[in-house]
């Protein structure tokens, strides 16, 4: 190697990766074990994706890549050039919530708010995985798949059970997911209920008159 070349040659390890994160391009100079979770973080300061356990077992991390779930911590940099990366950041637009942040907030889907970007990122890619008829381990009648899957709770609850939330919201994230996926308008959890909402909880759940 001449002087020339070891002049303009990268440190060990560093390689030049470009990213398309949130429909936006970005040229990174990166160590190559750098991991997708650390270069959003680290690098390009998009924190809302969060760091768990950073061993692919808490779901925390989960954005959304070409449209399937991702397990940041797990996903080297490196190889997601060429892929369309979305982070929670990205879900947004115009101002407006995705309509799934919009449940999320509306049945209260969140306690301390961690493990919220990782469970909505999943959550909306969950909803591409049902449009296209993807079958899972629950999945009742897998040869009978020709269309959009009508998600039961049961199916959900599984799909959605690599992402963990410590406070214990996951009845109200599945009532969230519900609304968006199915139109299902169960009384949300906040001050956000329609008059007719509160009409049939109050239908529901009458107390009988005392005698």
């Amino acid at each position: 190697m001449n002087e020339k070349t070891m002049k303009t040659s990268f440190p060990p390890n560093e390689i030049q990766v470009s990213l398309k994160i949130n429909d936006k391009k970005h040229s990174l100079t990166l160590d190559s074990r750098t991991s997708l979770l650390d270069a959003l973080r680290e690098h390009l300061y998009l924190t809302g994706t969060k760091k768990g356990c950073d061993h692919g077992q808490c779901g925390a991390c989960t954005v959304i890549m070409d449209g399937k779930r991702q397990l940041a911590c797990l996903t080297l940099a490196a190889t997601c050039e060429g892929a369309k990366v979305t982070t929670i950041e990205g879900l947004a637009k115009n101002n407006e919530l995705h309509p799934m942040q919009d449940a999320f907030v509306r049945h209260d889907g969140f306690q301390c708010g961690y493990c919220t970007p990782g469970q909505i990122c999943s959550a909306v890619s969950l909803l591409e995985e049902a449009k296209n008829g993807e079958a899972s381990y629950v999945t009742a009648d897998v040869r009978n798949i020709s269309e959009e899957l009508k998600l039961s709770e049961e199916e959900i609850r599984e799909r959605l059970s690599g992402n963990i939330c410590r406070c214990g919201a996951y009845n109200n994230i599945v009532q969230a997911f519900k609304e968006v996926h199915s139109g299902d308008d169960e009384m949300p959890t906040w001050k956000s209920a329609t008059e007719e909402q509160m009409r049939r909880a109050k239908k529901n759940y009458q107390l009988p008159e005392h005698q």
